[in-house]
């Protein structure tokens, strides 16, 4: 028996598109042909592969490190964000924005080595629980999301990662959760330096921000890192406008997508009244430009792979 794809895809308009889609782009002979050297396809990851709400996982580990680490760190007690953490201020903690919890962690783990980061990554991974759903974050990757990302890997498609996030801390679950392997993660990153110890070459984290990879650092480090125009782009907020617009203006068949987040009954619904994930003008230029947006109430008849969630 032939399996269905994208099984916990509602049959709408927009599992229709992407099924068109990859069928021209991989018919040989077909006008469309893109062969497969060129499938590159790129992806958000906060809001658009897995749960981002109350906060983003990484501000949620930020705020557990910076509990444990306050005592050690008054150089940072008169930052807002750090305020935020250690008084576990949700709000003002959104408020202060992505960047900023970036920029936090990078001066909580300042000249750890690679792999101490790793192994506080990992734990973290495995024993902290979302606030309303009560599993581990990489268990709220969205299943409909994996089942595209294996979909399009079957076809020849490269799958990229292209977050805002850390790219060290999203490389130690891509793999796993995804099915993207962890050079195949574009993130933003602190400075390192490489040192040896006796004659052990380290690599440490730096206390400075080397790339905030959002709105229009998202293109510019595509080009920087693939070298390649994707075809596909998949994102959630006005900070992967870009990253859309980059992809869509390109020659040829193209597939750029927003997922809105409109189901408060089965995970939440928001758009630009937040500061977590705000969708203002990235969605009415999906709407304005004919671009493929995905209702997570209507397009998905099923969130995550848990299916007591």
């Amino acid at each position: 028996m032939t399996k269905v794809p994208l099984p916990s895809w509602a049959d709408t308009s927009p599992r229709r598109k992407i099924l068109d889609f990859v069928a021209r782009v991989t018919r040989p002979g077909g006008r469309d042909y893109v062969a497969p050297a060129d499938r590159i396809a790129v992806f958000d990851n906060d809001g658009t592969l897995w749960v981002e709400h109350p906060l983003y996982a990484q501000g949620m580990f930020a705020l557990d490190r910076a509990k444990h680490m306050a005592a050690s760190h008054p150089e940072l007690a008169a930052k807002p964000v750090f305020q935020a953490f250690v008084n576990q201020d949700m709000a003002g903690l959104a408020a202060c924005g992505k960047q900023a919890v970036i920029e936090l962690l990078l001066h909580l783990h300042a000249h750890a080595t690679e792999e101490a980061f790793a192994l506080e990554v990992a734990t973290w991974l495995v024993e902290a629980r979302h606030p309303r759903f009560d599993k581990p974050y990489t268990a709220l990757a969205y299943q409909p999301m994996r089942e595209l990302l294996a979909y399009l890997a079957a076809n020849d498609f490269r799958n990229f990662i292209v977050t805002a996030g850390g790219v060290d801390v999203v490389r130690m679950f891509s793999e796993q959760t995804y099915g993207v392997p962890r050079e195949r993660v574009i993130g933003s990153s602190g400075k390192t330096e490489f040192r040896l110890n006796g004659r052990r070459g380290e690599i440490r984290k730096l206390p400075e921000l080397q790339s905030f990879n959002e709105y229009a650092e998202k293109p510019v480090n595509i080009a920087l890192h693939i070298g390649r125009r994707p075809i596909v782009a998949f994102g959630n907020s006005d900070g992967d406008l870009a990253m859309l617009e980059y992809t869509a203006s390109g020659p040829g068949r193209r597939l750029p997508m927003l997922l809105h987040h409109d189901d408060p009954e089965r995970e939440y619904a928001y758009d630009k009244d937040t500061h977590v994930g705000k969708l203002d003008v990235a969605l009415s230029t999906a709407v304005e430009r004919g671009w493929t947006v995905v209702s997570m109430k209507d397009d998905w008849s099923r969130l995550f792979r848990d299916k007591a969630l």
